[in-house]
């Protein structure tokens, strides 16, 4: 068995695997795998369903420096049913937010906010928020601070346009920046996903206020996928 490897005070790393230290103790959100570790729980984070999981078991820098810090301000764009979004409160939040966490979590479905409002009851400090996560006016009444942390996984065109804006707007310096980039919501042109992944990287390279520190390929995990690392200079 591979020793674990402790990459913040809630995540670890066990040989391929990761693991959050559960902030809601006999819960899975997935249907994850959970294990106990003396008075504290585990639940497994699935690298081929999380994005920001994939990244972390294929980046070449230092996995922590992708997470953010217990206790910071987050914003994750494109939250979907909440699955990430769970992982990042165990760490950011812990159980009875504890640790004085708060995560605005945005998605534009109605669907997938109903699984995101069940989820904040058993997790303080996470805010689920129906909006357009293009539109910083909509989400603005909901930040306290500025975001030490922001994670976008929007299936649109523009997506690195849409990147540029809402750090921009939201994110504090020095802060980290993840975009989660799928080829196949891109605009065509010509020369397949890589011509998208180049283009995206541009935008990301000439934009005043961002940094890229790495671009990561996430293609084993899930296909036509890289995610972009970003600092707030």
């Amino acid at each position: 068995m591979a020793k674990p490897i402790q990459l913040s005070w809630g995540v670890r790393r066990e040989g391929r695997n990761l693991w959050t230290r559960n902030a809601v103790k006999g819960v899975s959100v997935r249907g994850e795998r959970r294990k106990r570790d003396g008075r504290n729980e585990w639940r497994r984070w699935d690298p081929t369903r999380s994005k920001v999981a994939a990244s972390l078991l294929k980046t070449k820098n230092k996995s922590s420096d992708m997470l953010p810090e217990s206790g910071s301000t987050c914003l994750y764009l494109g939250a979907s049913t909440g699955g990430t979004v769970s992982h990042i409160h165990d760490h950011v939040c812990g159980a009875g937010n504890h640790h004085g966490g708060h995560i605005v979590a945005v998605d534009i479905s109605p669907r997938m906010m109903r699984d995101l409002v069940k989820l904040s009851e058993k997790r303080p400090g996470l805010t689920p928020v129906l909006a357009d996560a293009r539109k910083p006016m909509a989400i603005a009444p909901y930040m306290r601070e500025k975001a030490t942390w922001l994670h976008q996984d929007l299936s649109i065109g523009d997506q690195a346009e849409t990147f540029v804006k809402m750090t921009g707007a939201f994110l504090a310096q020095e802060g980290v920046a993840l975009l989660s980039l799928k080829a196949a919501s891109e605009r065509w042109m010509e020369g397949g996903d890589d011509a998208r992944f180049e283009h995206s990287k541009r935008i990301i390279e000439e934009c005043e206020h961002l940094e890229l520190i790495e671009t990561i390929d996430i293609s084993v995990f899930e296909e036509q996928h890289v995610v972009f690392f970003c600092i707030k200079k």
